[in-house]
């Protein structure tokens, strides 16, 4: 533990390795068999996806999970639309508005990543990050340059997959949340919006 509960912002990799355990234990199911049935089918992925696991079987809840881009951009365009795919609600409304508008960002400012983000007054909340403001930007961030951003409220999602150098590199992220800031103002516009559920575009 870096400190007590509810005080600053600090990842750490095997809790989320410890939850995915935590879930395979409670309901006596794989976490890949889970993902499957409870996301990855109903959200209508074009691919299969695959994780990671240790010696013993184990998955890599952290950083393991392998899917296209495309199939990554449905995830975002699953939360995009408040968590259902056509007719099916995969994933609770609540649960992604909970993440939208809780959170501490007097915790994250404290924390060590804020520094990643300088400028950004950001939260982390059930796995994501919000940066919040007039259209919240939810997104999910992973090692090597690995994203994926989500405007809910314009129904946009950007899906990026990376192998820079660095685990962290604190110039390519400023980079990137550029770059994302840009799209968000060009797509807003010219009036584009995200592709229903199920469907991917280039």
């Amino acid at each position: 533990m870096a400190g007590a509960h509810g005080g600053r912002f600090h990842y750490i990799s095997p809790n989320t390795d410890l939850l995915g355990w935590v879930i395979e234990r409670a309901t006596g199911l794989r976490f890949a068999d889970l993902m499957s049935t409870y996301i990855w089918r109903p959200m209508r992925a074009q691919y299969s996806a695959y994780i990671t696991v240790d010696r013993l079987g184990a998955p890599r809840c952290a950083g393991g999970i392998c899917a296209t881009a495309r199939d990554l951009a449905r995830v975002g365009q699953l939360v995009a639309e408040d968590g259902a795919c056509g007719d099916v609600q995969v994933i609770p409304h609540a649960w992604i508005d909970d993440i939208t508008t809780n959170g501490s960002t007097d915790a994250w400012a404290a924390g060590d990543f804020a520094p990643f983000f300088p400028g950004r007054q950001i939260h982390y909340r059930s796995k994501w990050y919000v940066d919040p403001g007039e259209a919240p930007l939810l997104f999910g961030l992973g090692i090597h340059g690995q994203y994926l951003f989500v405007d809910r409220q314009n129904q946009i999602v950007i899906a990026i997959l990376s192998s820079q150098a660095n685990p962290l590199d604190a110039e390519l992220i400023s980079l990137t949340m550029a770059a994302v800031s840009s799209l968000r103002q060009v797509l807003v516009l010219s009036g584009m919006s995200g592709p229903a559920c199920g469907t991917a575009r280039g």
